[in-house]
């Protein structure tokens, strides 16, 4: 679930193509040289949480990204309760699809290949303050070479393309690796599935296409994190996915957990073009989410569920939330 809310992307990428288809930093210009040192080959992944009311039960897994790429995950305690489970609760997130026949959306698809781009031609060197600008050349040049285009970005979307390609070349993914395993195991299984996704229907894609295309977001936190994130945290990346991989949870408790995704998540709940048509975001996609793992556990004897692992960890998380309304809750 790179992706509490919204999230392997984010809710305002989510609508581009919905709409398509319906703290200091090192001094300026250095860049560390990365030890490419990450687990690969077949390995366990962390232990399940235990969320539990009497004899009820639900076991939950938390999830990271980025992963290691050449990782396989040995996934047989999840699968076992997989082949218990009554229900399945997806992690939570965010939909965003508009009301458009295939016809009016081939006719959107040019716009909406526009909708990533800054307002009135600008480049991120207008929109971003010079000093982020300067710490954005040298990352842009290392891992992505001389990319004229993206000059053209709101500074968001070009921070989760550079990110891409940073972990990529770090030897780590941004997902494919739960999944897959989990999806095969539901199915096999027949396992009910819950998803507590929170839709947002569009019902006026042109409108808001425009309205996007013509908004300012408030994304500068998102770019500046994700900056600070590849200066100085890659090698804590690479340490926190291998901790997960190998189920070292006292080293995922241990290391400070810099995410970059909470900015940019909050950015694109935050925006207007689609809080105006949704209202909260982020309180509706925690009230799906709680809801439906308390009727889980009030209906089901085994329930099997997915949560990124900062909900896990953090003392105001989903978990935490659980275990405050008397749910007893053991970690692994």
């Amino acid at each position: 679930m790179r992706r509490l809310l919204l999230v392997s992307c984010l809710a305002l990428l989510s609508i581009s193509r919905a709409l398509a288809q319906a703290a200091a930093p090192p001094p300026e210009g250095e860049i560390r040289d990365l030890a490419p040192i990450v687990v690969s080959g077949v390995q366990p992944g962390p232990g399940m949480w235990k969320v539990s009311k009497g004899d009820h039960a639900m076991w939950v897994l938390g999830t990271i990204s980025p992963v290691p790429k050449r990782m396989e995950w040995e996934a047989r305690d999840v699968e076992a309760v997989i082949a218990r489970a009554q229900e399945f609760i997806e992690a939570p997130g965010v939909r965003v699809d508009a009301k458009a026949g295939f016809f009016q959306r081939l006719a959107l698809v040019p716009k909406a290949l526009g909708a990533r781009k800054n307002p009135d031609g600008l480049t991120l060197e207008q929109v971003v303050p010079a000093d982020m600008y300067a710490r954005w050349l040298p990352l842009k040049r290392k891992y992505m070479g001389n990319d004229a285009g993206i000059e053209q970005w709101r500074p968001m979307f070009a921070a989760m393309e550079l990110y891409q390609e940073a972990i990529d070349d770090s030897g780590l993914k941004q997902g494919g690796l739960v999944a897959p395993v989990v999806d095969r195991a539901v199915k096999k299984y027949k396992v009910n599935r819950t998803s507590p996704t929170l839709m947002i229907m569009i019902e006026d894609p042109k409108q808001a296409l425009l309205e996007f295309r013509e908004s300012q977001l408030d994304d500068l936190d998102c770019f500046g994190k994700t900056l600070q994130r590849l200066e100085t945290d890659l090698d804590t990346m690479r340490d926190r996915a291998n901790a997960w991989a190998t189920g070292d949870l006292d080293t995922l408790r241990a290391l400070p957990y810099s995410d970059q995704n909470e900015a940019c998540l909050r950015a694109a709940a935050r925006a207007g073009v689609l809080r105006k048509r949704a209202g909260d975001i982020e309180a509706q996609v925690e009230s799906r989410w709680m809801e439906a793992a308390e009727k889980a556990l009030a209906n089901n004897a085994v329930t099997f569920a997915v949560l990124p692992m900062r909900e896990l960890l953090k003392p105001d998380g989903y978990i935490a939330k659980l275990q405050s309304k008397g749910y007893v809750v053991e970690a692994p």
